[in-house]
């Protein structure tokens, strides 16, 4: 089956990628190697307090979202706009697909699937 459209939602830990069309939807769960998931800047230190981007974690996503012609890209924090830092430096093609990058919490895969269906209907009016 053809899946033409993807949404991709994203956090520090895990991403899940639905291929999708009006019919029907094909879902994949990815999840980082990181053993670093969260740590605290300390007063005085150097840096942001933050691990450095997996980028095998962002490549292993970015193969995901290969052979689609739309992505949208959403998720709760900052890794959504690192996952589009990543995609622009090291996978341009795929990057030039995203349409947007948006903000969503925690959703249900079915709840995406559903945000995304009616993201692509609108854009797709637009053209």
């Amino acid at each position: 089956m053809s899946f033409n459209h993807v949404v991709a939602w994203i956090d520090h830990t895990q991403a899940h990628v639905i291929h999708f069309n009006a019919e029907a939807a094909d879902s994949e769960v990815i999840k980082t190697v990181s053993t670093h998931p969260h740590l605290h800047a300390k007063s005085g230190a150097v840096g942001a307090g933050r691990a450095p981007e997996s980028t095998a974690y962002f490549d292993d996503v970015a193969r995901a979202l290969g052979g689609a012609t739309e992505i949208l890209i959403v998720g709760p924090a900052q890794e959504k706009l690192e996952l589009m830092k990543h995609l622009l430096k090291h996978h341009p093609a795929v990057a030039g697909c995203v349409m947007s990058v948006e903000s969503a919490d925690h959703p249900s895969d079915g709840q995406l699937l559903k945000y995304a269906r009616k993201y692509f209907l609108k854009a797709d009016m637009l053209r």
